[in-house]
């Protein structure tokens, strides 16, 4: 059924023409393409956005608009190799900057690792949440936004003991300490 026939033909020495075709081959390339089709077409719906969502919904004509002010964000920039700049902005409006020098303190965690904490800045950025901090009640579940600036060339042990730092600021939530920042990167 799925294979070539052999055989010689007739007496003439002519070839016969019934001569099957292997279909099995042909069979699973179809069923390659078909897969890679079905793939492709399910990933491509759902790598689409659609640009009419209006998130969190459309205006209520009724309702008057409130005017909310968008909560102040903590940047850290690390562009220069000696201090760090501390800026606490809500959209464009910058409502503090302050310079923190870059003094890395060694810490031994055991056998033979070292890792670096700079405590300056974990103090600073603590003194400055009690001024500019947005949830600090005890049943306010959100956390506070800390961006963290980079350059491409920062080494990653300094990135770690940055964050480090920001997450040194703890706050209660509900009796339990938690950590007063979520950190996320901005990376140039």
């Amino acid at each position: 059924m799925g294979g070539v026939s052999v055989e010689s033909g007739n007496k003439s020495g002519r070839r016969s023409l019934d001569s099957e075709i292997n279909l099995i081959p042909m069979i699973d390339l179809f069923i390659c393409c078909i897969s890679f089709l079905l793939i492709t077409a399910v990933w491509s719906q759902m790598a689409r956005i659609n640009a009419n969502a209006q998130v969190p919904g459309p205006p209520d004509d009724t309702k008057e608009r409130e005017n909310v002010e968008p909560e102040k964000m903590l940047t850290i920039e690390m562009k220069a190799d000696d201090k760090f700049t501390l800026i606490w902005k809500s959209g464009a409006t910058v409502h503090a900057t302050s310079e923190v020098p870059k003094k890395a303190v060694d810490f031994n965690v055991g056998g033979g690792v070292v890792q670096k904490r700079y405590p300056d800045l974990a103090k600073e950025i603590e003194t400055e949440c009690k001024q500019y901090c947005s949830h600090k009640n005890d049943d306010d579940k959100k956390q506070d936004q800390a961006i963290l600036s980079v350059d491409n060339r920062t080494p990653f042990s300094d990135i770690i003991a940055v964050i480090d730092a920001v997450y040194a600021t703890q706050r209660k939530f509900k009796g339990v300490d938690v950590n007063q920042f979520n950190v996320t990167f901005s990376a140039r």
